[in-house]
């Protein structure tokens, strides 16, 4: 059984490599991810806020937001 996890981006140069780097190293036997670009789907900015995204990219796993680098605000996408 794999455990979901969101990786939140605004499809920014940070938030591309940090994808290619970080996303898409877990281990696809854990964890199934999805990308979420916040940029194009703006109807998952308050989703992604519940669940403690303050700035971009982020991955949302085991109910924690890790934020990586940063590429932009939450609020940038609103």
């Amino acid at each position: 059984m794999t455990t979901k996890a969101i990786f939140y981006h605004a499809g920014c140069p940070v938030c591309v490599s940090a994808e290619n780097s970080v996303a898409n190293a877990l281990d696809p036997a854990k964890y199934t991810v999805e990308s979420v670009h916040l940029g194009t789907d703006k109807s998952r900015v308050k989703e992604a806020e519940a669940a403690g995204v303050k700035s971009l990219p982020a991955l949302v796993m085991n109910g924690a937001a890790f934020h990586i680098n940063f590429g932009a605000s939450i609020d940038a996408v609103k």
